[in-house]
């Protein structure tokens, strides 16, 4: 059996009508601001979310880095929570190349709650404390197993932000998935947000890339650091053809994913219930919890990965797994009978 793959959505790859379309890009050198197929792309996805202005970018990362240094100066502080991936997966980029501070509130299952993050906010500075310049919402939460930042909490935080003069920036990586299962629009991310950044490259299946959208000078300034951060591509108009298409065809079918990761949860939590909960999936990231059954989260995976499914131990107690587009409905069934036999031989061993 060809093994099917879960840790991420990150390993789609491109069919052959997306390398078409790579291969057939008009290009031109984008650090002039003269390759005609990514000047389009950024603008397209500017408009979604109702912004002026994009950025394409090679990675989620630089363009989380670019787009929160754009807001926040050196020694200033950004708050998220605890566990987002800006501050927990992006190497310490943000104070290791941009000297930005950060604190955190915790929400044990990702949840957003305004209250808190507003709570945190240092305005203005004072001699002794530094002063909150922007805070960081992630939808979805890719460490709380894909949870969606509900759209009123983020308009409160809007509203809480814009009366102490704080800026919110959005990592979106997964934000498609939040619309497709909350039933929002990307206009409604897009207004809630000062600066957000959308992957390609995640379930939206494009090999590289993510954009970053924003007000026009938030975006010059980030195109200038993304020079800096040494992120200047030249034809990279080849690369914003996968995302064309990825949004050409990818949006809607996000929804299997999340029914697919749905049945997975629902397999397994009817197998041993302590090893998942059905009710936490809001998108296409279950998370496992082999631990709560006093079972090794490493032992489970590797016993996973020798029956040919692939996910990822996360820590003692817990595994992560994601469907995507290159994971099918058949496959999707196969792994969850697979799982919810592992963890009733796990759990009764």
């Amino acid at each position: 059996m060809e093994p099917i793959d879960l840790r991420s959505d990150t390993l789609t790859r491109p069919d052959e009508r997306m390398r078409r379309a790579m291969a057939d890009a008009p290009v031109g050198d984008d650090v002039y601001g003269e390759d005609p197929t990514v000047n389009a792309l950024e603008a397209r996805v500017a408009e979604m979310f109702g912004h002026e202005a994009g950025l394409f970018c090679a990675s989620g990362s630089l363009a989380n880095m670019v787009g929160v240094a754009a807001s926040v100066g050196r020694g200033e502080e950004v708050l998220a929570e605890s566990r987002a991936h800006i501050l927990r997966s992006e190497v310490g980029g943000h104070g290791a190349i941009a000297g930005i501070t950060s604190r955190t509130w915790i929400s044990p299952d990702g949840t957003l709650d305004a209250d808190a993050a507003v709570a945190l906010v240092e305005r203005p500075r004072g001699y002794n404390q530094v002063g909150t310049a922007l805070i960081a919402v992630e939808n979805t939460h890719n460490f709380s197993g894909g949870r969606i930042a509900a759209i009123d909490q983020l308009r409160a935080l809007r509203a809480c932000a814009d009366e102490r003069g704080v800026r919110v920036h959005m990592d979106g990586a997964r934000v498609a998935n939040a619309v497709v299962a909350e039933g929002s629009s990307f206009a409604d991310q897009g207004a809630v947000v000062d600066s957000l950044s959308i992957c390609l490259s995640k379930g939206l299946g494009a090999p590289v890339g993510s954009v970053l959208t924003g007000t026009a000078s938030l975006i010059e300034e980030a195109r200038y650091l993304r020079k800096r951060y040494g992120g200047g591509m030249r034809q990279a108009g080849i690369l914003a053809a996968a995302g064309h298409d990825a949004l050409d065809r990818n949006i809607d079918r996000l929804a299997d994913d999340h029914a697919h990761a749905a049945h997975i949860a629902a397999t397994v939590a009817q197998a041993v219930p302590q090893f998942a909960d059905p009710a936490s999936v809001q998108t296409n990231i279950v998370m496992l919890t082999p631990g709560r059954a006093g079972v090794s989260a490493e032992d489970y995976a590797q016993a996973a990965a020798q029956r040919g499914v692939r996910i990822l131990a996360m820590n003692e107690g817990e595994c992560r797994l994601v469907t995507h587009l290159d994971v099918s409905e058949e496959q999707a069934h196969t792994a969850a009978r697979i799982l919810a036999e592992l963890a009733e031989r796990a759990a009764t061993a």
